[in-house]
């Protein structure tokens, strides 16, 4: 059985603040090895379950965040940016099932630790078809597109209530709850990382009765950026439409290329970032 884990920071229990997660800051080297840590604790729980091969993705910022030489070595790790599909990096066709680790809500949404979808100095709202998506929706369909399905989704209630809408049937496993955007009530790291476990265990437990998340036909992708600079940016790229002010807009059969649009439009609008 072949396993595929994205790890993120924002959703790891004890973090609430985007410092936290920032290269050079004070708080960062106790973080990045406490969203090793719960790496570690799905990893644990896969093998339990009868996984034999695992690909660990750093999903946050830069990619070079999870501490090498603390991961259980059971996994291959993959770091480093930027990278094609990136938090997606690594998936492909073969995998069994992929666990969403350490993840937030999307932007906007309530109650949500560190909401953001991709860029929060970017992304105002990404829509596929017209429906909000977050990036466990947006990454679960990668997923999907291979055949796989998120089996398992950690983070703050909110980003947990969200894939749920996805997908009813993932298991999900909540550490902390947001009280405020940078504010949060937070289950111990320990006690945190034993439901992690127990959680991946049953997600491979389960998994004959979670489908792979798809899009399928026509997907229509709109993103509400955040200043009209980025938008005249973002229309330079060919096939990208422009339908506001802030709003561009990308349509294809194939979701990867979808989503590597995105990748694109919200990488050209931190060029225009005032610094």
């Amino acid at each position: 059985m072949r396993i595929f884990i994205s790890v993120d920071i924002e959703g790891v229990a004890g973090i609430v603040h985007p410092h936290q997660g920032r290269m050079g800051e004070v708080d960062y080297e106790r973080c990045r090895r406490l969203m090793t840590q719960e790496a570690n604790a799905a990893i644990e729980g896969a093998l339990q379950a009868g996984a034999q091969e695992i690909v660990v993705n750093d999903s946050h910022a830069e990619a070079r965040n999870l501490v090498a030489e603390e991961l259980n070595p059971a996994a291959e790790l993959i770091s480093g940016y930027p990278k094609a599909l990136y938090m997606c990096q690594g998936m492909g066709p073969g995998f069994d099932a992929a666990f969403f680790v350490g993840y937030h809500g999307g932007a906007g949404a309530r109650d949500a630790v560190i909401d953001h979808t991709y860029s929060s100095k970017v992304a105002r709202e990404v829509r596929l078809n017209g429906v909000r998506q977050t990036e466990g929706s947006l990454n679960g369909q990668v997923c999907g597109y291979f055949g796989c399905p998120v089996a398992l989704f950690t983070g703050d209630a909110a980003a947990v209530c969200e894939m749920h809408e996805f997908v009813t049937e993932v298991e999900g496993v909540v550490v902390k709850e947001s009280m405020g955007r940078y504010v949060a009530r937070s289950l111990h790291p320990e006690v945190a990382r034993d439901r992690i476990r127990a959680g991946a265990r049953r997600a491979i437990e389960r998994l004959d009765n979670i489908p792979p998340l798809r899009v399928e036909g026509l997907v229509e992708m709109e993103i509400d950026v955040h200043d009209t600079a980025m938008a005249d940016v973002g229309e330079l790229v060919p096939g990208v439409r422009r339908l506001a002010g802030r709003t561009l807009a990308f349509a294809h059969e194939d979701y990867l290329e979808v989503f590597r649009c995105m990748l694109v439009l919200l990488a050209l609008g931190q060029t225009v970032i005032l610094r």
